[in-house]
């Protein structure tokens, strides 16, 4: 018996239900609220997708719970002290999808899509110089799977490339930088910034008026990372003053954004429905299986998420 925890509507978790048992016939499925109190209280496996941590404590047996989101930041802020591990998802076709995103709309900042769209509003015909890709600096923050994948496909396309995480990494063609020097250097050589971090303790509001203020004159941003990475008032600012002139965002601090958010009127920002690289339920479910099959022969779990550094 393996409950499916999730705050989804019924008719997604319907969804998830169906592929993950097609790929785990010899388990039962269940959406955690068709539970019986005697089947929670023998669960020892769960799946989940933005669960309610209370649902997730009415199964005393739990030892791990596996998420079928890579992004597992909101479960860990809201368990308290879990007593089970918590598993994320880790697919190669995520980080290859973020890298096509990545990819996609550096090239609509390296080539001045937004000012040109802006051009076209006035009816002015007025072509730009255009900048070599060896030239356009690319800072990526972040090397985790997402990053290095993203960084390599930047470079095979021929852009400059750094990347900065919090402990030292090496990736081939790619300049890393770590700790807090490394920051300050990152960004002071970024013309467009894209951001993979994970939520932490340590990375909410780090591209705050500080730290945005080290970025050249004229630098773009892309976050495909978290909304709270980014802190919103010194982003707008830096925006009007044209310290920075675009930002692609597509995460935010609260989603679906409030009609009310500057965001949304800014012509110097561009705004994305949480799509850059959206998990997909067929690879998703394999992966998971995969490592569920794996724990009932063996008894392994999957590499959890580190409580401390919360991925």
């Amino acid at each position: 018996m393996i409950p499916f925890v999730s705050r989804m509507s019924v008719a997604e978790q319907g969804v998830w239900i169906k592929q993950l048992a097609a790929v785990l016939p010899d388990e039962v499925i269940l959406p955690f609220a068709e539970l019986t109190a005697e089947q929670k209280q023998q669960c020892d496996v769960a799946i989940v997708a933005n669960p309610n941590p209370d649902d997730l404590l009415a199964l005393p047996a739990l030892k791990w719970v596996h998420s079928v989101w890579a992004g597992v930041e909101r479960m860990m802020n809201e368990l308290e002290s879990p007593t089970f591990s918590i598993v994320r998802l880790v697919d190669s076709n995520l980080a290859k999808t973020m890298s096509e995103a990545v990819l996609a709309w550096t090239f609509f900042l390296h080539r001045d899509m937004p000012r040109y769209a802006k051009q076209q509003a006035q009816q002015a015909w007025a072509p730009r110089p255009m900048v070599q890709a060896q030239e356009r600096r690319i800072g990526v923050l972040g090397l985790g799977e997402l990053g290095r994948v993203s960084a390599k496909r930047l470079v095979d396309n021929g852009f400059s490339v750094a990347g900065w995480s919090r402990h030292a990494k090496q990736i081939d063609d790619v300049s890393c930088f770590w700790g807090e020097e490394g920051l300050t250097s990152l960004l002071s050589q970024s013309d467009i910034l894209v951001c993979l971090l994970p939520l932490t303790q340590e990375t909410a509001g780090l591209l705050n008026r500080q730290n945005l203020a080290f970025l050249p004159v004229g630098a773009s941003i892309i976050n495909f990372a978290r909304g709270a990475i980014i802190d919103d008032d010194a982003l707008l600012a830096e925006l009007e003053k044209g310290h920075v002139a675009h930002a692609v965002l597509d995460v935010f601090g609260q989603e679906p954004l409030p009609a009310e958010h500057a965001y949304w009127r800014h012509e110097s920002v561009t705004v994305l429905p949480h799509i850059s690289a959206p998990t997909h339920p067929i690879s998703a479910s394999n992966i998971v299986a995969s490592n569920i099959k794996r724990y009932r022969l063996t008894g392994d779990i999957p590499p959890a998420v580190d409580p401390i550094r919360g991925y």
